[in-house]
């Protein structure tokens, strides 16, 4: 079942998001990078690892290849991103600006993630699976490597966002929205609820006895 979407590996008609969502993990993990005042080598590490984490995994679990491995343009897109927050002024981004731009591309890349599941033949259950560990797992490696407690294990929102994004893709694709619509509401709505989560501090009841 794909709804529709290519299983070309590149999904041009989502090619926008995919970049979008590599281009901001790699900078939040050049700025992990800066926040423990490392070199430039680790500044490209952490965009490496960051940006291209979760879509890794998730495309050895759905059978694609992996689509950092045949082209030079991934890479160089994060150590562009990592070189980036190196030269910048430190005041440039501001204090806030990681959980920003994870949000945004918490957003975007949860909606790719389930969009290439889709594409590659996956149910629809296990591609908005996809979409969250596309979203989750880069900022799960980066949190690790900085010594930082996992943004897992905060209070506000996070997978949450990131399950509502690929949910809300996988629900219009079925009902017939065309791609490029529907990955804009969806990424918009993720978006906004993490948003929220940053701004206003939402967050889901924690387990009490």
């Amino acid at each position: 079942m794909t709804f529709g979407l290519s299983a070309d590996a590149g999904m041009p008609m989502l090619a926008l998001l995919d970049y979008a969502g590599l281009s901001v993990f790699a900078l939040t993990g050049a700025l992990a990078a800066a926040a423990k005042r490392q070199t430039l080598v680790t500044f490209i590490f952490f965009a490496l690892l960051t940006g291209t984490g979760g879509g890794t995994v998730r495309d050895l679990l759905i059978g694609a290849p992996v689509f950092w491995m045949h082209g030079n343009g991934v890479l160089l897109l994060c150590t562009g991103c990592a070189l980036a927050v190196w030269a910048l002024p430190s005041g440039f981004w501001s204090g806030r600006a990681l959980d920003w731009l994870d949000a945004a591309g918490l957003a975007a890349y949860a909606v790719y993630g389930a969009a290439k599941g889709l594409a590659y033949g996956i149910a629809p259950i296990p591609a908005i699976g996809m979409g969250v560990l596309t979203a989750c797992f880069g900022g799960i490696i980066r949190d690790v490597l900085a010594g930082e407690p996992s943004i897992l294990m905060r209070p506000e929102l996070y997978v949450t966002a990131a399950a509502l994004a690929a949910s809300l893709f996988v629900g219009l694709a079925a009902l017939g929205i065309p791609p490029l619509a529907a990955a804009a509401v969806a990424a918009l709505c993720g978006f906004a609820l993490r948003a929220g989560a940053i701004a206003r501090g939402w967050n889901l009841p924690a387990y009490r006895r």
